[in-house]
C-alpha cells in the first residue's frame, strides 16, 4: 500500500461503552474492527487517531454501583479499567481513551456543546412523563415497543414510568435538514441497509427529546447542566460528545481543529438512531461539522440471541484470548462475523476456523515455503522481470479487491480475498513441484512463492499483526533480496 497521503488525517472512534459491567465478546468485535481500519489507514501513510473510552454517566451505572455496594466513581473506574485492558489484550492501539467522568476536559466540553445549542434556541424546559428503558438510556413511545410493551433491544425487561421536569432539545426542528443530509450521504452510512433504516425513521414526525435528568434521579452523578444546579446532562447528549471532548473540544482548539470531524464512527446497530439522527442534530444546532461516515456492525449472537450484559448471555473475552491467542480471536471475529451483520459464536466454529484456515491454511503455507527455501536463502528477486505473469495478475486482482472491501468497510471480504491468495499460493507450489525441479528452476519457484507470501503478509498486517511479525521473521524482503529461514509453527493444530 503506497504511502502517498502523508498529510491526510483519519479520525476513527469506537462507540463509548457503558461501564455498568465488565466487557463481553461483542465489545471485542468492535474494538478489533476499529483497530483494523486504523492500521490500514496508517499503512497508507495517513495520520490516524483512534479514540475509545467509557460512558461513565449512565443511570444504569449508578444503579449497578448501588447494587454492588460501591461508590459510583470507584465502580466506573474499576469497570473502565477492564475495557481499557481488553483493548490492550486484543492488540488495539488506541490514541485516546476518554472518560465521561473526566471533570477536567469532558465536563467543560459537554457544557460548551450545551451552551452552543442553547444559543441556537434549541433547548427548553418542560414537565414530561414517559416510558424509560434503563438498558438503552432512552425514553420510548408505545408505538416503538413490541406487542408486550417491551423495548426491542431488551425484551423481558420492564420499562420505568418516569415523570419529571427536565430540559428538551428541539429535534423536530431538524427533520427536513437531517433527511436531506442523510439522502446526500452526509454523513455516509454503511451498510446501505442502515441508511435506509434511518430514512425510514425520519419519515415519521420527529419528537423533541429529553437531554437532562433531575439530580434526584441521577443521584447527583454526571455533568451539571449549565446554569441549573438541579439537573444533570442526560447520557446521550453527554456521551456522544466524548467523540469531541476526546480530541480537544472545549479545552484545546488546536487539537480539535487537527482531528475533527470524525472520519468514521464505528457503532453497533442498536445505537444507530442516536448517532445518525440525534448526534448530527446536536452538531447542526451548535454549528459544528458533522462526522463524515458512520459504520454500523451487527451483533455477536449465541443461539440466535444478541449477546448482552442485560440478557446475561455474555462470553468472557479475556478467557478466550488466553486460551487461543490474540490473532486467532481477531481472525474469528473478523472473518466469521460479516462486518455489517450479525454472526454467531461457538467454540466448535472457532476451532474449525483455527484448524482449517490458520493451521492448515496460512501456517502450513509458510512452513512449506520456509522449509523449501532455507537452503537457497538469500534469494535475489527482480520485481519487474522475475514475477510469473499468472502470479502478477493474481496479486493485482487481490489488491484491487482488498481496496474495494476496505472502502466499503467489508472486512470479512477483505480477509476472504487474502485466503483466496493463500489457496492460490498452495496450488502454485503443488503444480510447480519445486522439490523435484532443477536447482535454478527450484530457486525461481521458491522466489515467486516467497513473493506471494510477502504480498499476503502486507495485506494481512492490519488484521493479524503478531502473526505477520512471526512470518517476516521467516520470510522477509529487503530491497530485491528474499531472506528465508525455518521458524516455529505459527498455529499448532488444536486436538
Amino acid at each position: 500500500m503506497a504511502k502517498n497521503q502523508e498529510s491526510k488525517k483519519f479520525y476513527i472512534t469506537t462507540s463509548i461503552p457503558y461501564v455498568n459491567a465488565r466487557p463481553h465478546l461483542g465489545h471485542a468485535l468492535e474494538f478489533v474492527q476499529a483497530d483494523v481500519l486504523a492500521r490500514y489507514r496508517r499503512a497508507k501513510g495517513e495520520r490516524v487517531f483512534l479514540l475509545s473510552g467509557s460512558d461513565d454517566n449512565a443511570l444504569k451505572n449508578v444503579q449497578a454501583a448501588e447494587k454492588a455496594g460501591q461508590e459510583i466513581q470507584e465502580f466506573v473506574d474499576e469497570n473502565a479499567a477492564y475495557f481499557y485492558e481488553l483493548l490492550r489484550a486484543l492488540g488495539v492501539g488506541v490514541n485516546g481513551f476518554q472518560r465521561g467522568s473526566d471533570k477536567k476536559n469532558h465536563y467543560p466540553s459537554s457544557q460548551k456543546l450545551w451552551k452552543l445549542c442553547e444559543a441556537s434556541g434549541d433547548i427548553y424546559k418542560k414537565s414530561y412523563e414517559g416510558l424509560y428503558c434503563v438498558g438503552c438510556e432512552v425514553f420510548y413511545t408505545r408505538d416503538e415497543l413490541n406487542e408486550k410493551g417491551e423495548c426491542l433491544e431488551h425484551p423481558g425487561r420492564k420499562l420505568d414510568l418516569v415523570s419529571e421536569e427536565n430540559y428538551f432539545f428541539r429535534l423536530s426542528k431538524y427533520q427536513i435538514e437531517l433527511t436531506d443530509l442523510i439522502k446526500s450521504g452526509k454523513p455516509r452510512i454503511l451498510p446501505e441497509t442502515r441508511k435506509n433504516e434511518v430514512l425510514a425513521f425520519l419519515r415519521k414526525p420527529l419528537q423533541d427529546i429529553s437531554i437532562s435528568r433531575t439530580n434526584e434521579r441521577a443521584k447527583n452523578w454526571g455533568v451539571p447542566v449549565p446554569g441549573d444546579d438541579s439537573q444533570r446532562i442526560y447520557v446521550w447528549f453527554d456521551a456522544l460528545n466524548i467523540y469531541q471532548s476526546g480530541v480537544g473540544f472545549g479545552w484545546d482548539e488546536g487539537v480539535y481543529k487537527k482531528w475533527w470531524p470524525a472520519d468514521v464512527h464505528l457503532i453497533g446497530k442498536g445505537i444507530l438512531r442516536f448517532h445518525a439522527v440525534y448526534w448530527p442534530a446536536f452538531l447542526l444546532s451548535a454549528r459544528l461539522e458533522l462526522p463524515k461516515s458512520i459504520f454500523v456492525h451487527g451483533y455477536i449472537t449465541m443461539d440466535g440471541r444478541k449477546m448482552s450484559k442485560t440478557m446475561g448471555n455474555v462470553l468472557e473475552p479475556f478467557e478466550i484470548i488466553q486460551k487461543y491467542g490474540i490473532d486467532p480471536v481477531r481472525y474469528y471475529l473478523l472473518r466469521e462475523i460479516p462486518s455489517g451483520e450479525d454472526g454467531d459464536f461457538s467454540y466448535k466454529k472457532f476451532e474449525e476456523r483455527y484448524n482449517g484456515d490458520l493451521a492448515n491454511g496460512l501456517g502450513n503455507l509458510v512452513a512449506r515455503v520456509a522449509a523449501l527455501g532455507e537452503k537457497h536463502s538469500p534469494l535475489h528477486f527482480d520485481f519487474k522481470s522475475d514475477i510469473e505473469p499468472q502470479i502478477k495478475q493474481k496479486v493485482d486482482e487481490a489488491f484491487k479487491s482488498y481496496e474495494k472491501s476496505f472502502e466499503e468497510i467489508r472486512l470479512h471480504e477483505a480477509l476472504g480475498g487474502i485466503w483466496e491468495l493463500i489457496t492460490f499460493s498452495d496450488r502454485y507450489i503443488n503444480d510447480t513441484k519445486p522439490w523435484s525441479a532443477a536447482n535454478i528452476e527450484q530457486k525461481k519457484i521458491i522466489a515467486n512463492a516467497g513473493y506471494l507470501i510477502g504480498t499476503i503478509t502486507n495485506l494481512l498486517n492490519p488484521f493479524l499483526p503478531e502473526t505477520v511479525e512471526k512470518i517476516r521473521a521467516q520470510i522477509y524482503f529487503k530491497d530485491s533480496v528474499i531472506q528465508i529461514k525455518k521458524g516455529g509453527n505459527l498455529f499448532p493444530r488444536l486436538l
